[in-house]
């Protein structure tokens, strides 16, 4: 499953924000909310460690009602460019999800390409539509946030 968006910011603008916790949940509210340690909330990515476990947090629907619990690893960083992350959870027995983020002209191109195994494979369809109304939401916001390039002249 992979979602792309063309936004009008610099890609370093992009980047500073997508590559914290914070930034995240500013992606994901009102749908929902993680969790995170207080040293991780403006901590940035590209400081993280890759191959070990980085934390837990709780996935919370409405950013209130705890729905899922994930486990944080971080498995590459490229700095100002994109990350792959590869994790676990109560909900998915697999969790990989790469975020490249590449400069174009007027601003730059976000990409999410998400590959996952739910625990509980009757449910995989609810699940992937569940994921993909998700980062439609998520990228609805980055376009809020960051605008899109004009598409006329």
């Amino acid at each position: 499953m992979a979602f792309t968006d063309h936004l009008s910011a610099e890609p370093v603008k992009v980047w500073d924000s997508v590559c914290t916790m914070r930034g995240v949940n500013e992606e994901l509210m009102p749908l929902m909310r993680m969790t995170y340690p207080a040293e991780a909330a403006d901590a940035n990515i590209a400081e993280a460690p890759t191959g070990t476990f980085l934390f837990y947090s709780w996935v919370l629907l409405g950013g209130v009602v705890p729905v899922d619990r994930h486990h944080f690893r971080l498995t590459s960083i490229e700095p100002g460019r994109g990350f792959v992350e590869e994790s676990v959870s109560w909900s998915q027995r697999y969790w990989r999800h790469e975020r490249i983020i590449e400069a174009e002209q007027g601003g730059c191109v976000l990409t999410d390409r998400l590959t996952f195994r739910p625990r509980l494979w009757p449910f995989g369809f609810l699940i992937a539509w569940i994921i993909r109304r998700l980062f439609e939401h998520r990228h609805t916001r980055l376009r809020q946030k960051f605008g899109e390039p004009n598409s006329g002249p």
